[in-house]
């Protein structure tokens, strides 16, 4: 499923929540980063807008890296409507799961007992909500509900609607009615305020400096897990 039952967040359920992100912890990478690739590798119309949004987008890496990527996203989708976008996404999300090495076998493992187990799963991430979703499923889990970032379409292609990262994260579960959890998996700095509310937040794959950084930030100790 892609949505998240609004009961997920009762008390009675809270202790079965488990929440995973996505790249760095499921998948080696960033799969959206990875989708835009192929699109400009695909597309003549997206490199020639590049080149001529050039000293936009390299005035906004001067100052703040996100507009530089929201510009180029934005141009990779430039006169694209809602039906191509999800049949591109899907293409592209077919192809990737028979790459070799791709995914990260422990993180899939470990989701797939919490399954197994009967928790309720919901991977949160800033990948963009259908690519993420097809993704899981292309991978036998279709059942893991996923709160991700969205596109909305707009008067000349797909345009940002939620970017799902940091606290934005938080602010999704709530939206879903989810407001605890019980383990909740993260990689970055960028997952502190979802490692936060878990009664065990682990990091996967942390430098020591990291986990320092989080565990002064969560103000406990995290768990911390080597996963490949």
């Amino acid at each position: 499923m892609t949505d998240v039952p609004d009961t997920a967040g009762s008390d009675a359920s809270a202790s079965r929540t488990v929440l995973f992100d996505f790249d760095g912890v499921l998948f080696h990478g960033d799969s959206f980063a990875m989708f835009m690739r192929d699109r400009y590798r695909q597309s003549l119309l997206s490199k020639v807008l590049a080149v001529l949004t050039m000293p936009w987008w390299l005035l906004c890496l001067v100052f703040w890296r996100w507009w530089a990527a929201r510009t180029l996203v934005h141009v990779a989708l430039f006169g694209m409507g809602q039906e191509r976008y999800r049949r591109l996404v899907d293409a592209f999300a077919d192809q990737v799961v028979r790459r070799k090495g791709q995914f990260c076998r422990d993180g899939l493992l470990a989701l797939r007992r919490h399954v197994a187990e009967g928790d309720e799963v919901i991977v949160v991430t800033g990948c963009e909500q259908a690519l993420a979703t097809r993704l899981l499923s292309q991978l036998g889990l279709p059942e893991v509900g996923v709160i991700g970032s969205q596109f909305k379409p707009g008067w000349f292609g797909m345009r940002w609607k939620v970017h799902n990262v940091g606290r934005r994260k938080v602010q999704s579960l709530a939206a879903k009615g989810v407001k605890s959890w019980r383990v909740a998996y993260g990689d970055s700095m960028l997952d502190m305020q979802m490692l936060k509310q878990a009664h065990q937040p682990v990091l996967v794959n942390g430098t020591p400096k990291l986990c320092k950084r989080m565990e002064k930030a969560l103000g406990r100790s995290v768990t911390r897990v080597a996963w490949y």
